[in-house]
């Protein structure tokens, strides 16, 4: 368990930090000497093809995984996050691709999942109650914060569409991740219409300065979202720029090794 404390969120503050982090499954080095930071108010892509380690970097900051070597810092302090639970304690979110929702659930329920208040306080808690008003009356005003329309919060996502569980999920992580929020293909399998509106959700999330971390094969949502542009090929980092430093071209030579080839070519 990590304590709460007093942290400083005023704008470019390191929020958190990797050193050297590896991800080794056996004698497959999935990840290598990754050394990276965010700070608030970033909304850092990571990019890269099927394979490249960026996904495998986003599940050790969110504590799915643990890493081989190296450290991550938070706010920093060091951390060891030994499940996602820790992480989400330190106000650390991730909304994966298949979203982690409970399809006979309904949307208060999916936004308290394994948080759910309790009447009655701690003798609420033991005998298995659920404040359900509470819940339903927190997932209104969280959904209105971001602009997100559904039917109504006692509706079961089994039966919303493919944008409306997206939102869900993404409600979710801004409800719970105050410090840091990972998206891994936040548009992913939608219709257009969908899209757009998902697009515009995360460009609302970015907005209130909680700093984000997306990971997408589609640069022009990239390049529409992003501030920072972070390039993994084969295990490693190849590239770190700035949105208005680099434009698609340059990323998909990057992703390639076509850039960096040239470069060491014109040396």
């Amino acid at each position: 368990m990590y304590e709460s404390e007093m942290k400083d969120r005023s704008p470019g503050t390191v929020v958190l930090r990797t050193e050297n982090l590896t991800k080794h499954y056996g004698g497959v080095e999935a990840l290598t000497d990754v050394n990276f930071e965010i700070r608030t108010g970033d909304v850092v892509a990571l990019v890269g093809d099927n394979g490249a380690g960026k996904s495998t970097f986003a599940k050790m900051i969110s504590g799915a995984i643990s890493p081989t070597a190296g450290k991550i810092e938070f706010f920093g302090k060091e951390v060891a996050f030994k499940d996602p639970a820790q992480a989400r304690e330190l106000g650390i979110e991730a909304v994966y691709q298949d979203l982690a929702l409970v399809p006979h659930i309904d949307v208060g329920g999916n936004l308290f999942l394994g948080r759910e208040p309790a009447p009655f306080g701690l003798l609420g808690r033991a005998l298995g109650l659920l404040d359900l008003g509470a819940m339903r009356k927190s997932a209104w005003e969280a959904l209105e914060r971001l602009k997100v329309k559904l039917p109504s919060v006692t509706t079961p996502i089994g039966s919303m569409s493919g944008g409306q569980r997206q939102a869900t999920a993404i409600a979710r992580s801004v409800l719970w991740g105050g410090e840091l929020i990972i998206m891994d293909e936040p548009v992913a399998a939608l219709g257009v219409q969908e899209t757009e509106e998902a697009l515009k959700l995360v460009e609302d999330v970015a907005s209130h300065g909680v700093p984000l971390v997306i990971i997408s094969h589609n640069l022009e949502h990239v390049f529409r979202l992003a501030n920072r542009i972070v390039v993994f090929r084969l295990g490693g980092l190849a590239a770190d720029v700035k949105v208005e430093d680099t434009t698609p071209q340059e990323i998909v030579g990057y992703i390639t090794g076509a850039t960096k080839a040239q470069a060491k070519a014109t040396a």
